[in-house]
Order: C-alpha cells, then sequence, then structure tokens
C-alpha cells in the first residue's frame, strides 16, 4: 500500500462548529506529529488570483537576466526582491538548487518594481495578503491542538516577517538526474503553504526513511511545520525533511513553477521550548534562528 501525506477539509475549521475546530484541531496535530506535513482542500483561496499569478510569474522569469537582476536588492538575504538561478543552495550540500525565485514582502517594505510585467507585482502582494490572512487561521488551529491560546501566535505574526517565494525551476535536461531541484531540507519558518505547482517533484521523508511523493493538486494546499515551530514545540511537532526532484525524461526540458508561502514571526519572538524535550532545543529569538539558517544556505 502507498503512502501519502494526510488530506483534511480546511472547511471544517474555517466554517465548522466549535466541535468541528477541535476535530480538525486534533486531526492537525496528529498529522504535524506523524509526517509534519498536510495537504488542505477547501481552504477559500480564490483559483483566479492563484492562475494570474502563474501567469505572470512565467512572464517575470521569462525576461532577459538583466532585468530580472534589476528586482534584486543587495544585502537583504534575498528576503525581497530577485534571487538568481544558482545561489541557493540545501544545508550541506555543496551543489547549488537549479532555481531562481522572487520574494514578496509586507507592502510596506520597499518591493521591486517590474515594468515590463506589473501585474506581476500586484498579483503577488494580493496573493500574500490571503495565503497570510489563511496561515494565521492555521496557527490558531495549531494553538489549539497544543492547548495554548487560541490567539497564542497572533502578536508575533501581525506584521511579521513573512515571504512569498514564487519559484522558477528551469528545464535542466543536460543535469545528472540526481541533481537538485531543491536539495533535501526543512523550512527555516513556523508554517508554510504551498499552493499546487504546475509539476509533480515534492518529496517528504517520513519516519522510515521512505520518501513520499506529493501529488500537485491544484485546487489543494500543502501545509507543513517549519524549524522555528518544531523548536519553539520542543519537537512535539515535526519539521520535516523534503526535497524537489528533478522528473524523468522530456519533464528535465520543461520549467517548474510554485508558489511557497513562507510564515515567519517578528524577529523578537523567543523560539524557547514550551513543551516537549527543552534539553534537545536551543533558546534563541526568531531573528537570530533566521540569520543562522540563511548563512548556512547560503543567502546572507
Amino acid at each position: 500500500m502507498s503512502k501519502s501525506i494526510p488530506l483534511l477539509d480546511a472547511a471544517q475549521y474555517l466554517h465548522g462548529s466549535q466541535e468541528d475546530k477541535a476535530a480538525f484541531a486534533s486531526a492537525l496535530r496528529s498529522a504535524f506529529e506523524q509526517y509534519g506535513f498536510i495537504t488542505l482542500k477547501n481552504h477559500g483561496l480564490d483559483g483566479a488570483l492563484i492562475e494570474q499569478t502563474y501567469g505572470a510569474a512565467e512572464g517575470f522569469f521569462s525576461l532577459p537576466n538583466e532585468a530580472k537582476r534589476a528586482a534584486s536588492i543587495p544585502g537583504v538575504g534575498g528576503n525581497f526582491g530577485y534571487t538568481p538561478f544558482g545561489q541557493e543552495h540545501a544545508k550541506d550540500e555543496p551543489r547549488a538548487d537549479l532555481k531562481e525565485f522572487y520574494h514578496f514582502a509586507q507592502r510596506h517594505y520597499d518591493q521591486p518594481h517590474c515594468p515590463e510585467v506589473p501585474e506581476f507585482v500586484e498579483s503577488g502582494h494580493s496573493l500574500y495578503a490571503a495565503l497570510e490572512a489563511l496561515a494565521g487561521q492555521l496557527l490558531q488551529a495549531v494553538a489549539q491542538s497544543l492547548d495554548l491560546p487560541s490567539h497564542y501566535f497572533e502578536d508575533f505574526v501581525s506584521d511579521g516577517n513573512s515571504i512569498l517565494r514564487v519559484l522558477h525551476y528551469p528545464p535542466a535536461p543536460d543535469a545528472p538526474a540526481d541533481a537538485p531541484r531543491a536539495g533535501s531540507h526543512e523550512d527555516i519558518n513556523l508554517i508554510t503553504l504551498l499552493v499546487g505547482s504546475s509539476a509533480d517533484g515534492l518529496e517528504v521523508k517520513d519516519r522510515d526513511g521512505d520518501w513520499i511523493p506529493v501529488q500537485a493538486y491544484g485546487e489543494h494546499l500543502t501545509v507543513n511545520v517549519g524549524d522555528m515551530l518544531q523548536n519553539l514545540t520542543g519537537g512535539v511537532l515535526r519539521s520535516t525533511t523534503h526535497r524537489v526532484v528533478l522528473p524523468e525524461g522530456e519533464g528535465k526540458t520543461t520549467s517548474r513553477f510554485s508558489l511557497p508561502f513562507f510564515l515567519h514571526p517578528k524577529g523578537e519572538m523567543p523560539l524557547d521550548p514550551i513543551m516537549g524535550d527543552h534539553s534537545a532545543f536551543p533558546c534563541w529569538t526568531a531573528k537570530a534562528f533566521l540569520d543562522h539558517r540563511l548563512s548556512e544556505i547560503g543567502l546572507k
């Protein structure tokens, strides 16, 4: 029997009774303890906005390198704007990932303009706002599952350092079969919301060491625990290793696009373990944690 990531129904929490919300929170905790990942249906995001953002992303990444590099911001660790192909790598992986990306942040940050594809920035900001709101609701379910006040995370993530990463994995027909589109890694942040993708390739490593493919259903989200939430919970919730692999055959000759939203708290949020194994997880702030990890993956 093939393994799969649990599929949960967001409507149970977003629109359900108190009993429904409790049942969703319980299922969420169970999945995050076992897999660190879920897939999510009925999340309420605007499908037209998602399609528009993907189309605009394809337009942006098809621009000449000079135009894309004009949207880079030096000295910010890749937090805003464009990061070129071959710069980021997974922790402890010497080879660079086969990807380029653009980061959207809060609207009040100085976001680079893209005069060639103006709809790219506008749709990116709109999707950012929708994902940020949904992520906040999912964190309420996380808090409920941990027997914390439902608004435990609210002040930490409101106006925080979250980013929407628009990813392009270019064709790589001559790359070795084991070349990483995204090397084996864990996410840095609290939780990640991944909006579908244009092709398969995402795989999650389970407790048995098996790699489980996560299918690219356009109407579903993939949600996973990041290292910050794992640290905060003393390992009760798992930040699971995952990767994006090159497809076989003709799949190597096509681009892959992906839209992960990384929910980051404010830099001053303490990540000291509040449960679980206190001795195995260090005490530090979100800013110190983030700076350490950005250095490890080549962005700072």
